[in-house]
């Protein structure tokens, strides 16, 4: 095991039983002097803790996963996922096979026979600034997307939209989502995106019920800038992984690039078990299957 290891255990506070299974974890694997607990919405009070950690063990589904990560990554702590949720793209292992196997990842760095690898994740960074100051007045990072929108369900929003610093199109949709691949499994793809391997390096600039401009999707190199400016008419409020919310107000923008942070997650599978994942969870084989005649 390695020399003094600190691990925290992350649950879902909206589910009773991911905690119960956290403790249930840390008994069943005499782990209490060697690791520390909290809610995946408590994490940005425990930055101390989350310093001296070697290990994130996350109990739930992926949006667990997801708002653990805004917290961990930056700090470029490994993460293990333990699924308890209705979406498990990102877990690893299941909550019956837990006990059996989350030592062979609390000791992965000293892992001889390389079972365990490192899964990096590209990440973005979105930038709300206005006219009269360079400095953001927020600055949030996201490993799913970026998505911007009306301010209210129903409500159109009208956007330019820049690559590169070269017009591209006006938007006038539901909202534009700017993805990573991983986030291409999420949001995007209910708005027709492609699916795409989550270890790829790239963005996807995905509308979402597009009344007027680009109504495709566009694949863009990782390196891009992306930028959006919402028309007076139409007020804008920007999302980062469905929790991060806020209101653009008159005059600012959005800017949109790769993130300094990645998402670390340990595997033992091969990075093309993503597909056997994929078939799992979207029941590929099951409905590609033909109906008797």
């Amino acid at each position: 095991m390695p020399n003094n290891p600190k691990i925290a255990f992350i649950h879902n506070s909206r589910v009773p039983e991911t905690k119960s299974k956290v403790e249930e974890l840390i008994t069943q694997l005499d782990l209490k002097n060697m690791s520390w607990t909290s809610s995946a919405g408590d994490l940005n009070l425990k930055k101390q803790k989350l310093e001296a950690t070697t290990l994130a063990v996350v109990i739930g589904g992926d949006g667990t996963i997801l708002r653990s990560s805004r917290a961990i990554s930056p700090l470029n702590i490994p993460v293990v996922g333990i699924k308890m949720g209705k979406v498990g793209f990102m877990a690893e292992l299941n909550p019956e096979e837990a006990k059996d196997k989350l030592m062979n990842y609390i000791n992965w760095p000293e892992n001889e026979v390389g079972e365990i690898r490192i899964e990096e994740r590209m990440m973005l960074q979105a930038n709300i600034t206005n006219q009269n100051s360079e400095s953001p007045r927020l600055s949030i990072h996201a490993l799913n997307d970026i998505t911007v929108g009306g301010t209210k369900v129903s409500r159109l929003v009208e956007l330019e939209a820049s690559v590169n610093q070269v017009h591209l199109t006006n938007y006038r949709a539901d909202a534009v989502i700017v993805s990573t691949a991983t986030g291409s499994t999420g949001y995007a793809l209910s708005a027709g995106g492609p699916i795409v391997f989550p270890e790829a390096k790239m963005m996807i600039l995905q509308p979402v019920a597009a009344h007027t401009g680009l109504r495709d999707g566009l694949i863009l190199a990782p390196n891009s800038l992306i930028e959006f400016e919402a028309s007076n008419n139409y007020k804008a409020s920007i999302s980062a992984d469905g929790f991060v919310d806020s209101v653009l107000s008159e005059g600012e923008k959005i800017s949109i690039t790769k993130s300094k942070y990645t998402a670390k997650f340990l595997r033992a599978e091969q990075p093309d078990f993503f597909y056997t994942a994929l078939n799992m969870r979207l029941g590929l084989a099951y409905r590609s299957q033909r109906p008797p005649e």
